[in-house]
């Protein structure tokens, strides 16, 4: 891979990182401000307000786990082995770089994974 690729895949994974980081502050100052408002609530009330936190913890999780995917391409970029499957050490394609830039799996490592027998 060159050095102008690596430089705009890491472009895109900062901003990425960026948006997910957003949206789990976002996320955060949301349930805070919903937590100040429980007290004036009624009880069908605050079940629906637990039921959306909840809600939205699993997806700051999500995010979370996101961020750490993404943090990990930034550290493969920087030891030089970004753009290669961690399972059979091919190169992944570009297209599944473009699309998913934290991609850590080719395609076909992707598939087996998710059967569950990777």
């Amino acid at each position: 891979m060159t050095k102008k690729q690596l430089q705009r895949y890491n472009k895109k994974l900062l901003a990425a990182k960026q948006g997910v980081v957003n949206r789990v502050q976002r996320t955060e100052t949301y349930v805070r401000e919903v937590d100040s408002k429980d007290e004036a609530m009624d009880l069908a009330d605050k079940a629906s307000s637990s039921y959306t936190k909840e809600f939205l913890f699993s997806l700051s999780n999500s995010d979370r786990k996101l961020l750490q995917m993404i943090d990990e391409a930034l550290e493969r970029i920087e030891d030089g082995t970004y753009g290669s499957c961690l399972h059979t050490g091919e190169q992944i394609e570009p297209k599944r770089l473009d699309a998913v830039p934290w991609a850590r799996l080719c395609i076909k490592a992707q598939e087996l994974e998710e059967q569950g027998r990777l």
